[in-house]
């Protein structure tokens, strides 16, 4: 007999990601009880899916639970299993605050503007959440570089780190540019990360991102680096001391 749910881990393990549309997603998305054996099983071996509405993609992390095993196992508590260095954490929480948070602001203001449409409509249906990419914006390299090189290690480390952060998911560069990959917007806690960024070390650097609707933009659901053998540390607590960026994600122990 076939083991739909062994199936769907053993796929999301060995891919790391699917998008939502795919009919094994989407039956953990919406059938009831499949995603009850799911999540049972899930959490026997300390994982736990990784799913929002607003993002396109499904994926897997370590349960929290499970995070001081895995993460603070050895001396000091690690960021993430996949060997980023401190640098390259921090570019990634960068990049997340300048694609995500504009992202959801418009994925929002659509949401509105399509229920204010369909008040004037009897029979109106509910429309699905858009997660169409061209809501997400595009970096150029060459911005990023003069914003915020100097604070995370020049520009040979950026590029450096801008190419592991491709080969793991969470980007995808191309033509001198950065958008958004498959793993982004699973990456941090919305409701915690995003207002932590707006009040701390980059406040000031995404001011063009209102803080209003930035906190209108988090959905109160946890979401962490999306790789069963993967988490990351917290965005940067209140401080305009960018020299205390990286050291931030080594001290605070929660994602």
């Amino acid at each position: 007999m076939h083991d739909e749910t062994a199936s769907l881990v053993t796929r999301l393990l060995a891919q790391r990601w699917l998008p939502r549309d795919d009919v094994q997603a989407r039956k953990a998305l919406l059938d009831e009880a499949f995603r009850e054996d799911l999540d049972r099983r899930l959490e026997a071996v300390g994982l736990e899916l990784r799913e929002h509405p607003y993002a396109a993609y499904i994926g897997l992390a370590v349960a929290r639970k499970s995070e001081r095993a895995v993460f603070g196992g050895s001396d000091s508590w690690i960021s993430n299993t996949l060997q980023l260095d401190r640098d390259g954490v921090a570019l990634l929480v960068v990049i997340w605050a300048l694609i995500v948070l504009p992202k959801r602001q418009r994925q929002l203001e659509r949401q509105e503007v399509e229920a204010t449409a369909s008040q004037s409509q009897m029979f109106a249906e509910e429309k699905p959440i858009s997660r169409d990419p061209s809501l997400s914006p595009v970096i150029a390299e060459r911005t990023l570089l003069a914003d915020f090189g100097e604070k995370l290690g020049g520009k040979t480390r950026v590029g450096f780190n801008l190419g592991t952060l491709n080969r793991l998911g969470f980007i995808v560069r191309r033509k001198g540019e950065v958008a958004e990959g498959p793993l982004l917007d699973l990456a941090f806690d919305y409701e915690r990360t995003a207002r932590r960024i707006l009040d701390g070390a980059l406040g000031d650097l995404l001011g063009n991102v209102p803080v209003g609707a930035a906190s209108e933009a988090i959905p109160r659901q946890r979401a962490d680096l999306s790789q069963a053998p993967l988490a990351a540390e917290a965005a940067p607590t209140e401080s305009d001391d960018w020299e205390t960026l990286e050291d931030e994600f080594e001290e605070n122990g929660d994602v």
